[in-house]
């Protein structure tokens, strides 16, 4: 999604905020409690995770919405479209979560989107946004926000699943036509939906929600490994994360020895699947310029909010200077993947 025309410049990003909770589920002791086994903790790659006690993923949403609506200066009557993506649970099972989002941080009257992209669903939000933006001259600043909680008894941060452990966190990006530290120049996603499959039970369709105790995703994955479905899975991967990256260089007009494109935020996967299967896309895209940063060992994976939060990080760290690009990359089941290409503008811009 190329976000120049019809907009008279790319919109720019005002804020972006990572709101995690104070407390930490560390290596040791899932190492302790039997939850990982050593060989795993070190492909994994993790120091340790976030963990929620106190609050739910609507609530970690609002709060970074609140925070980068601070740092923006922005007020609640500003906001025109609240988008909240999300993975997991949300707390209640027949409700809008992006209208409870949408109403703590007062913004009352503004339209509020759910987005299930599964773990790209931040990049989809972001693409929602930004194309009411291009669409409706009357939408002119927009929130979105993810969240996610990954507690027990639903969910084991540490085994739910293979290759990743999960953390959780809320998000926030704030989309202004004119004004903000960072240019939207593109949101390039692609989407391969032969492999739904791997996340989805093989069992009936089921007439309720929580049909087992705890989320098993190594259990349809073992079903999808077994059936032969993931043949060329991961060449297609790999091919994947050349093409969003391709395409939002091409957005962004930058070549992948263009000396602007300063950083590739990796998604917050375990660093035995970065090593697998997303170091040879770069080795292919011949990023000569660009550090590709890995900075999820101290959160884990962040559900739909990997994109925000390296973002958030890089900000607060000061790693990208004015005119710099820094490109976000993400993926989530179903499966798709995305790529944000972001130039910055100097932080008084």
């Amino acid at each position: 999604m190329r976000l120049s025309p019809p907009l008279a410049a790319p919109p720019r990003i005002a804020a972006a905020a990572l709101w995690l909770p104070p407390h930490r589920d560390t290596r040791e002791a899932a190492l302790a409690a039997g939850r990982v086994d050593e060989e795993t903790a070190q492909r994994l790659g993790y120091r340790e995770v976030t963990e929620s006690r106190d609050h739910s993923a609507p609530e970690m949403a609002a709060l970074a919405a609140a925070e980068a609506m601070e740092a923006a200066g922005w007020e609640a009557e500003d906001v025109d479209l609240v988008a909240y993506a999300w993975t997991y649970y949300q707390g209640h099972d027949f409700w809008s979560p992006a209208n409870f989002v949408a109403r703590r941080i007062g913004a009352l009257r503004a339209p509020a989107v759910g987005v299930q992209q599964m773990c790209n669903g931040g990049a989809a939000a972001l693409e929602i946004a930004a194309a009411r933006m291009a669409a409706d001259p009357a939408v002119r600043r927009c929130v979105v926000t993810t969240a996610d909680r990954f507690v027990p008894p639903g969910f084991d941060r540490w085994i739910g699943d293979y290759e990743v452990a999960y953390g959780d966190s809320g998000t926030a990006l704030l989309l202004d036509r004119d004004q903000g530290p960072y240019e939207l120049l593109s949101v390039a996603t692609t989407a391969y939906s032969r492999y739904e499959n791997m996340h989805r039970d093989e069992d009936a369709f089921g007439l309720a929600p929580h049909l087992r105790p705890q989320v098993d995703v190594r259990r349809t994955k073992r079903a999808f490994l077994a059936s032969g479905a993931e043949d060329g899975f991961a060449e297609t991967l790999i091919a994947a994360v050349v093409e969003v990256v391709g395409t939002a260089l091409a957005e962004a007009q930058a070549a992948p020895d263009d000396p602007r494109v300063r950083i590739l935020a990796l998604p917050r996967l375990g660093a035995g699947t970065l090593e697998k299967f997303f170091q040879p896309a770069v080795d292919r895209l011949g990023l000569t310029h660009a550090e590709i940063a890995y900075l999820g060992t101290g959160t884990g994976h962040l559900g739909a909010g990997d994109s925000a939060a390296n973002l958030a990080d890089l900000h607060e760290r000061k790693q990208l200077a004015d005119g710099d690009i820094a490109l976000l990359l993400t993926l989530g089941g179903g499966f798709s993947w995305s790529c944000i290409a972001v130039r910055a503008l100097g932080v008084d811009a």
